[in-house]
């Protein structure tokens, strides 16, 4: 009886190692010459899930030899290109620290900007992750300034630093919309302080003004000259920048009607 079932575990561990794939018997496997010609083959046949596994297990196996960095470029480049962008940014990252002049590390310094630029929000979110990407670039740049990347890191630049842009200028924009018109005020104010060259700038100077006026409106009538002239001060500021706005009519409107009063 013993024999029996002896047997009949021994022929169902053979049918179970018959149904593994060679994929499978690969990953397990401790050939490291079989995985590396497998794992290239999966990558070139754009198998992408399969060639990270491979690179991840083949790893173990070349650390310390002359094929590490080569296996630790592809894997993250793998994950890049099966869009798990968030495990290949941490590949690039190991790799640089690993293996800083390797000739993949330019390469793997760029895919890694690139990985931490689509891992930021929209600028309704919080852009802690803009602020790192920011950085990585222009540290990338300054290092690398004839880079063939340069136009592309340029816009993401660009895009990045408009989501700051917006969301500082929302931020502010968001009281004005609360009808807090004196914290409007100081907190439109403070987006210019903090960046003169915000590029929202022409629609924070014509809320500015807005704001002024409202609060002035709604004060009490001995408060109302002393701070109609406030608005004065943000009218002429809006209009000596921007003459020719689309938004001038409400505020040229608002301003006669306050000389009219003072």
């Amino acid at each position: 009886m013993k024999k029996t079932v002896f047997c009949s575990a021994a022929v169902l561990l053979s049918l179970l190692c018959a149904c593994k794939s060679q994929y499978e018997l690969l990953l397990e496997g401790n050939d490291a010459d079989a995985k590396y010609d497998a794992a290239f083959t999966y990558f070139s046949e754009g198998k992408y899930s399969k060639s990270s596994q491979l690179f991840e297990s083949l790893s173990v196996l070349t650390n310390g030899t002359a094929r590490d960095d080569t296996v630790q470029y592809y894997w993250g480049l793998s994950n890049y290109r099966a869009k798990d962008y968030y495990t290949a940014e941490t590949n690039f990252d190991r790799f640089l620290s690993n293996y800083p002049r390797s000739p993949f590390a330019e390469s793997a310094t760029f895919l890694r900007l690139d990985c931490l630029y689509r891992g930021t929000y929209r600028y309704e979110l919080d852009q802690t992750p803009t602020y790192k990407c920011i950085t990585a670039i222009n540290e990338y740049l300054m290092n690398h300034p004839d880079s063939e990347y340069r136009s592309v890191c340029d816009h993401m630049l660009d895009d990045l630093n408009e989501r700051l842009d917006h969301k500082a200028y929302e931020n502010a924009y968001l009281y004005y919309k609360m009808e807090d018109y004196l914290a409007a005020r100081v907190a439109l104010r403070n987006v210019l302080k903090d960046n003169a060259d915000n590029r929202y700038r022409e629609n924070i100077l014509y809320y500015t003004a807005m704001a002024s006026y409202k609060y002035a409106e709604l004060s009490y009538a001995d408060k109302q000259k002393e701070r109609f002239l406030v608005f004065y001060d943000d009218y002429y500021n809006f209009i000596g920048e921007y003459p020719e706005s689309s938004m001038r009519g409400e505020l040229d409107r608002l301003f006669k009607k306050a000389k009219e009063k003072y």
